[in-house]
């Protein structure tokens, strides 16, 4: 079997290089050749290829370097030899572009130096084919295209030439320029949820966009790929500026203008409540930053409620008493309101007591009543006056303030309290006195008969004083102002019990301790006197009121009678006939007071005459004779017999007269007695006894003469003396009977 011959050499029709890492080949066929064997070597080194058929390229190759290049073709017998070399430089290496969009119209592009470049050229169209293209050459390693459209996909081709001109590879970028600012930026604060929506109108060639929130150093960043962005977790009364950046492949626009953004104001603190005077509740807080003004919302616990706009930090509200208010204050600008702060509540002072009213029920106890109030729990009543303080406590509207100083003004306040806000101390006290103090009294003196002066100690001011003498027969008073005052027109023998009070516009005082009093008696109003004898009177009188005992006493210059008796009448004797008395009477209490009353003088009755004969007549007639005492008294004389009574009357002068005509056979009294103009008869004048016998012995002795006359006289001495000691006696028993009566001795 015979070896296959290697092919024929292949002959080079030409070898050039359009890349920088390559050279292209071609040759004509050699027939039988399977493969060829394309060589290029540069010095020592080759780099060696193995192709179908022509052309073939050899690659691998180092940029703008000569290399020898050969073919040889093979089959299965072998190769061939080496075809005749060519010598063929590769082209420029292809710049390696570095490229960028310094702003969204240009694009910056640079290179490194290539390797035998004597220039380059460059070349940027719009990828979409639209527009020119721009193209520059140069002998630097970069430049800029400028005027570009924003956000726009701009393709980019560069070379480098030799100095023959020949370009070398081309290097193709796509680029894109940075895309132009946003515009028409908006900004939607959503309050509630302190977060922010940031919306622009899409900008072109833009990827993606990113919204910067800053404040500060705080940077909140919001990145999206849509025309809108939420920004979340803002903070209250902050200031944010909000700026848009839109971004590419190639970078990014410029920001947006900062266009700022006022969050809403956080909620107020430190809030106070203050009642800064009653009715008036002063709310106040901190001022709150980016606040334009304030709201203050104020709830009553009735519903009803209230509010007050200000761009201050304190609102002033009207408040009732007894009220819980419930109070919030919201900060406000244009971002819209603040979040709700903390809600306080304000229980106002419990309303102050009204329908006060303070009843005196004693001098020295106040009963305070008044009407519930709104809000109020306890009560508190004080009083305060003097030197001290009368205060209680209660839940109950009536308070009952006892031992409270007589004379003493009084500020009397009720207080009310309630748990939440303790005690309402504006309530305003109502003013009230106590009643005077009681007077005491100090002495009482007697002025007159029926006048009484009263004298105290005055322990009050502006006191009026009213002294009263209380007895079974009334109220006798009397006022003053001072410490004295007089008891006028007492009635006599009345018993007095003597007090007084002080009175004043706050009222009465409790009287003072009663002293008693007792008047004189009462003068008796009738005192008769009737004389019983020619030497005994007896004196009876009307009961002097208050009066227990009585002397009575008659006087004269000729001497005195006098009685003490518990009775109202008295007999005196030892009394002068035709003498003038002074009639006294002293009336006495059962205490020992006197009352001396005087009467009109009594004059007792002329003396019966003495020596009463008795001579008989002719023609059935007597002579009464008698003694007279003193010659200007007339006398008269009496006949009373059986037989008729007759009687005669003697010429002024006489001492005797005549009875005449009497029936005989008779026995008749004769009773001779003074005669006085204002006085009946008297009728205890002697009495003589006439019978026809001894009217004879009479008239025997009638004519005897002296020694009759002798007769008569020794007669009437013994008559007298027999007369005396018969008075006496019975004076005496008189006086054993009642114990008063005392008969003096009588007085000549």
């Amino acid at each position: 079997m015979c070896r296959a011959k290697a092919p024929d050499i292949p002959v080079i029709d030409q070898a050039y290089s359009k890349l920088s890492n390559s050279i292209t080949v071609e040759w004509r066929a050699v027939p039988g050749a399977t493969n060829y064997m394309l060589t290029a070597q540069d010095g020592d080194s080759f780099v060696e290829t193995i192709v179908k058929s022509s052309p073939g390229t050899v690659t691998g190759l180092k940029p703008a370097t000569l290399y020898r290049i050969t073919v040889r073709s093979i089959n299965s017998g072998g190769k061939s030899q080496p075809s005749p070399f060519r010598k063929v430089k590769t082209v420029l290496a292809a710049p390696i572009l570095s490229v960028r969009s310094p702003s969204c119209d240009s694009i910056a592009v640079s290179w490194k130096a290539v390797h035998m470049a004597a220039g380059f050229a460059v070349s940027l169209v719009r990828s979409d084919g639209l527009g020119r293209m721009l193209k520059q050459n140069t002998t630097n390693t970069s430049l800029i295209f400028t005027n570009l459209d924003p956000g726009t996909l701009y393709t980019i081709k560069a070379y480098a030439w030799n100095a023959n001109g020949m370009p070398g590879d081309d290097f193709t970028y796509n680029q894109r320029t940075s895309p132009n600012t946003p515009v028409d930026v908006k900004i939607a604060f959503n309050s509630g949820a302190l977060r922010a929506v940031v919306s622009w109108m899409p900008t072109e060639g833009a990827l993606t966009y990113s919204v910067t929130v800053s404040s500060g150093l705080l940077k909140l960043r919001c990145n999206t790929s849509s025309a809108s962005c939420m920004v979340p977790s803002l903070q209250c009364s902050s200031g944010y500026y909000v700026s848009v950046t839109a971004y590419n492949d190639a970078g990014s626009s410029e920001p947006t203008d900062a266009v700022s953004l006022k969050t809403i104001p956080c909620a107020p603190v430190n809030i106070s409540i203050e009642e800064d005077e009653p009715g008036h509740l002063l709310v106040s807080w901190s001022s709150v930053s980016l606040s334009h003004y304030y709201v203050v919302f104020v709830k009553s616990d009735d519903g009803l409620e209230v509010h007050c706009n200000t761009s201050h930090t304190q609102c002033h509200f009207q408040s009732d008493c007894g009220f819980t208010y419930f109070i919030s204050v919201f900060a406000y600008n244009k971002a819209g309101q603040s979040p709700s702060g903390d809600v306080l509540n304000y229980t106002t002072a419990p309303c102050c007591p009204s329908d006060f009213r303070a009843v005196f029920i004693s001098s020295d106890t106040v009963r305070v009543t008044w009407a519930p109030v709104r809000g109020a729990d306890l009560y508190e009543t004080r009083a305060a006056g003097g030197s001290r303080v009368v205060f209680c406590r209660d839940t109950a509207t009536a308070c009952t303030l006892s031992a409270l100083q007589c004379s003493t003004p009084y500020n009397i306040t009720v207080y009310s309290f309630s748990e939440a806000r303790g005690c309402n101390t504006s309530c305003v006290p109502q003013y009230v006195a106590t009643a005077p103090c009681s007077p005491e009294i100090k002495n009482i003196s007697k002025e007159g008969l029926s006048v009484i002066s009263v004298q105290w100690k005055p322990n009050n001011e502006e006191a009026t004083y009213v002294v009263t003498a209380r007895a079974e027969a009334g109220l006798w008073h009397c006022t003053s102002t001072r410490n004295s005052c007089t008891l006028m027109h007492l009635p006599c023998g009345s018993a007095f019990s003597v007090s007084a009070v002080a009175r004043s516009p706050a009222g009465q005082s409790l009287p003072s301790y009663s002293i008693p009093l007792e008047t004189a008696p009462c003068c008796p109003n009738d005192l008769i006197l009737t004389q019983v004898t020619q030497s005994v009177t007896n004196i009876s009188w009307s009961v002097g009121r208050g009066a227990q005992t009585y002397v009575t006493t008659l006087e004269s210059p000729k001497g005195q009678a006098k009685c003490h008796t518990l009775q109202t009448y008295c007999l005196l004797g030892c009394i002068t006939c035709g003498t003038n008395y002074t009639v006294s009477l002293r009336a006495i209490s059962e205490t020992g007071l006197t009352s001396s009353c005087t009467y009109q003088g009594y004059s007792s009755s002329a003396c019966c005459p003495s020596g009463v004969k008795l001579y008989r007549l002719s023609n059935n007639g007597i002579r009464v004779f008698w003694r007279v005492s003193d010659e200007t008294i007339n006398y008269n004389a009496d006949l009373h017999g059986s037989k008729g009574n007759f009687s005669c009357t003697p010429s002024s002068g006489l001492s005797h007269c005549d009875i005449t005509r009497i029936p005989c056979g008779d026995v008749y009294t004769v009773v001779v007695a003074p005669v006085t103009d204002n006085e009946p008869k008297l009728t205890f004048c002697p009495k003589k006894i006439y019978s026809e016998e001894r009217a004879m012995q009479n008239t025997s002795r009638w004519n005897s003469g002296s020694d009759k006359e002798k007769h008569l006289n020794n007669k009437n001495a013994r008559t007298i003396s027999a007369l005396q000691i018969k008075l006496n006696k019975w004076f005496e028993t008189v006086n054993a009977l009642n114990g008063f009566t005392k008969a003096l001795p009588y007085r000549k």
